[in-house]
């Protein structure tokens, strides 16, 4: 269920490529077009731990465009300067703290806050101002990725005041809206947020994105697969018995009781990242490494599947 005009997917990249090697079809080499990136849950934990030193490592590598701005939008009442000392220590606890200082500091520049409540519709018209005012001064084009890094449950408020406002709307430069998982809470709430997304936004503009998808491990499994002369060709149940997939963290609830609580541990982890891993493990060599094709080889595994008998859990 991924989209977008890259089409490649969230299959992220080796981002240097040595002279001495074969570059993989899922790798990225460009940097994007100029835009600007505005992440809904700003002071929240996804963002601080991932999001940020994510988008500064695509930076320091060059996969960033020269012109871009990003605009974390949260309920904290944050300034500009107290935000970006939080986003540099967040970039230092990562590990990204030893690239060289003024590399960093340049980033962190590029960085503002606006404080937003999600049901609150004025609170987007004075969002859409301030980044008209942001754009005119460095970002041509007037593209924008939305990013919602948010409980589910804010998902369709933010959609809605998106498109009230006008922010959904390709009238100059490209518009996206990212949504994490876990996408509803079961078929019908998922249906009926796709329903409302797409009451403003394109099934083009639409990424539903699962970030473990993004680890490294992960990204190795379609190497290790279909990269490999050695392994490709007994890949299969006539030489694999059974495969056990364990996923173990050293990370705590910490901040996160409140959708945990809400969410549960098997909406955060079985029905996304572990059936991303299955399907990753079981499906068939796609003809074509874009988006579209991987994605129908993991809807054929999926529906391989057979239900499971809740009587016997």
């Amino acid at each position: 269920m991924f989209s977008g005009i890259d089409r490649r997917g969230p299959l992220e990249a080796t981002l240097k490529i040595g002279k001495d090697r074969k570059k993989s079809p899922c790798e990225i080499d460009r940097a994007s077009d100029p835009c600007a990136i505005v992440i809904f849950g700003a002071s929240g934990d996804l963002t601080e731990r991932k999001l940020i030193p994510s988008l500064f490592k695509l930076y320091t590598n060059g996969l960033l465009p020269d012109e871009f701005l990003i605009v974390g939008a949260g309920r904290k009442d944050i300034g500009d300067g107290p935000y970006r000392e939080a986003m540099g220590r967040a970039i230092g606890l990562a590990g990204s703290g030893g690239t060289a200082k003024d590399l960093r500091e340049k980033f962190l520049k590029n960085l503002y806050y606006q404080q937003l409540h999600y049901d609150d519709p004025d609170a987007y018209l004075k969002l859409a101002a301030r980044l008209n005012e942001l754009e005119e001064v460095g970002i041509p084009g007037g593209n924008r990725i939305y990013y919602l890094s948010t409980p589910p449950e804010v998902y369709t408020s933010i959609s809605d005041n998106l498109g009230i406002s006008g922010m959904a709307k390709e009238d100059r430069g490209w518009r996206r809206i990212v949504v994490e998982k876990p996408f509803g809470r079961d078929i019908d709430t998922a249906t009926r947020l796709n329903e409302r997304i797409r009451s403003y936004f394109t099934e083009s503009q639409i990424f539903r994105i699962d970030h473990y998808l993004g680890k490294e491990t992960v990204q190795d499994v379609l190497m290790f697969r279909f990269a490999n002369a050695i392994f490709e060709p007994i890949w299969n149940r006539t030489y694999i018995d059974h495969v056990q997939i364990t996923t173990a963290e050293s990370l705590g609830i910490e901040k996160r009781a409140g959708y945990y609580e809400k969410s549960g541990v098997i909406r955060d982890m079985f029905q996304n990242h572990m059936l991303q891993l299955v399907a990753l493990i079981a499906m068939e060599p796609p003809a074509v490494f874009d988006a579209d094709s991987v994605r129908d080889e993991k809807v054929k595994v999926l529906k391989s599947i057979r239900p499971v008998n809740l009587e016997e859990l």
